[in-house]
């Protein structure tokens, strides 16, 4: 059965003001709402706690940045580069990454709640210890992936490539792995139950409960 987790879309003003991301300092904290940044590179930036609310970046590449304990609030990233971004410990409601380039992403220890993952390349990405709730992967990469005790929550992972990634110590009842492709897996036994997948993927499974398939 299709899984139908819902996902809210983030509440962007249809009217918003063009800024700058260096704008965030000329505020007495490191906040920005309201505005689209597009077109720039933010570049060897180290900021924690910062915040966005309402905020949509369209073609910008994050060169570079350390963004530790992230609050990102009704965010779009949109055909961006976000590749080896240190967000550990990000708080993330409401957001949409599209078309966007998120090589070896560093989001653990995360709050997501609502969050859209579209037609992203997600491999070697660190979501270790982070709580998924209401998540969506849809045409995604995922190779080498590390979602590393996880904790799931109406996950929705459709049409991904997941080949090698690491789901040791996350439990993956009521996940449907059956739309996406994978070679090999590291998985704990224990945790496959309850976990959708095909009959061809069951096969592969069998060989980590020590079964013989003739």
């Amino acid at each position: 059965m299709p899984n139908k987790t819902k996902i809210d879309k983030p509440r962007i003003p249809k009217q918003m003001d063009t800024a700058r991301f260096q704008e965030i300092y000329e505020k007495d904290e490191p906040y920005l709402t309201n505005c689209t940044i597009s077109n720039c590179s933010i570049d060897e930036e180290d900021i924690s706690k910062i915040g966005l609310s309402q905020v949509v970046f369209q073609n910008v590449t994050f060169n570079n940045v350390r963004f530790r304990n992230i609050e990102l609030i009704d965010v779009v990233f949109d055909h961006c580069d976000l590749s080896n971004a240190d967000f550990m410990e990000a708080v993330i409601h409401r957001a949409e990454l599209k078309e966007s380039k998120i090589l070896g992403i560093n989001l653990s220890e995360a709050t997501m709640g609502n969050v859209l993952f579209e037609n992203c390349n997600l491999n070697l990405s660190s979501f270790g210890y982070s709580s998924l709730k209401q998540v969506k992967f849809e045409n995604c990469s995922l190779r080498n992936a590390d979602f590393y005790e996880c904790k799931f929550h109406h996950v929705d992972i459709q049409e991904c490539d997941l080949n090698e990634a690491n789901f040791s110590r996350t439990p993956l009842k009521g996940i449907d792995l059956s739309r996406s492709f994978f070679q090999r897996l590291q998985v704990e036994p224990g945790d496959l139950a309850g976990c959708q997948v095909t009959s061809e993927q069951a096969i592969g499974f069998a060989s980590l409960l020590g079964l013989i398939i003739k």
